[in-house]
């Protein structure tokens, strides 16, 4: 990677951080107790989690190399083996962000992080947003979503863009979520893509038109929508989605 691209990298993951701290404000204000983070990297998100809630934050990731806040251990565990070292309803709150795209199997972990959870407890995933216009025109074009290109084989880059692995349209990971138990998800989105605006312009009243046809003929002919999966798929046509660069979900154990 060049300096550039570590440097945008870095900007990019500091406005994911700040749209999670903020969901978690607006939803979730007087969460408090046990705190993991999964691919804590720097310590940031911990950093800031802690700067606004009263919480004993731990830390996990693949290396313990990169982690800059002294008081934080981490506890270092390959995720692709699908386990997470830690007990029964032991956290009140778990962020995963900008890791799910890296794994072989998110929803191993999902199942994980729901497990791991008080009831009441609260997980915030991010992962990038294949749903904007801009993937949404690359993929049309290419066949790969933004954020998502050709891999090379036997070059992980797991620290990179070129380590995502994994694309993870919202419904699918709202899925994942609802499947291992969750209440219903919530999502938003961390910034606006400009190109993602030009596109919008021009496309936004046939995608909605032609969304509708295919709707009613999934929900008639193929049954593919109920009343539990159709508050998810009105998400992705939304303003947000077509704009936002990742997406920012939170969802809840219940008690």
């Amino acid at each position: 990677m060049t300096t550039v691209d570590v440097k945008d990298d870095k900007l990019s993951l500091d406005a994911t951080i700040e749209s999670a701290i903020t969901l978690l404000k607006e939803r979730h204000s007087g969460i408090s107790g046990n705190h993991l983070d999964i691919g804590s990297g720097t310590g940031n998100l911990i950093r800031r989690v802690q700067q606004t809630f009263d919480v004993t934050s731990s830390a996990l990731d693949y290396s313990n190399e990169f982690m800059e806040l002294n008081h934080i251990e981490v506890d270092v565990v390959d995720l692709n083996q699908g386990a997470l070292p830690y007990p029964d309803t032991h956290f009140d709150l778990v962020t995963f962000t900008e890791v799910a795209e890296h794994l072989e199997n998110y929803r191993a972990i999902v199942r994980e992080i729901y497990r791991i959870l008080k009831p009441g407890g609260v997980v915030i995933i991010t992962t990038p947003n294949v749903l904007n216009m801009k993937s949404r025109m690359r993929f049309l074009t290419t066949g790969f979503w933004s954020m998502f290109g050709p891999l090379h084989v036997g070059e992980t880059a797991i620290e990179s863009t070129g380590g995502h692995i994994t694309p993870i349209p919202y419904p699918y990971l709202a899925h994942a979520l609802m499947s291992a138990g969750f209440d219903m998800p919530h999502v938003t989105t961390d910034k606006m893509q400009f190109p993602s605006l030009y596109w919008l312009i021009l496309f936004y009243i046939p995608i909605r038109l032609f969304a509708s046809l295919a709707w009613k003929k999934e929900r008639g002919k193929y049954k593919t929508l109920d009343r539990f999966n159709e508050p998810v798929i009105n998400q992705i046509n939304t303003v947000g989605m077509l704009l936002g660069r990742s997406i920012v979900v939170s969802a809840t154990k219940p008690i």
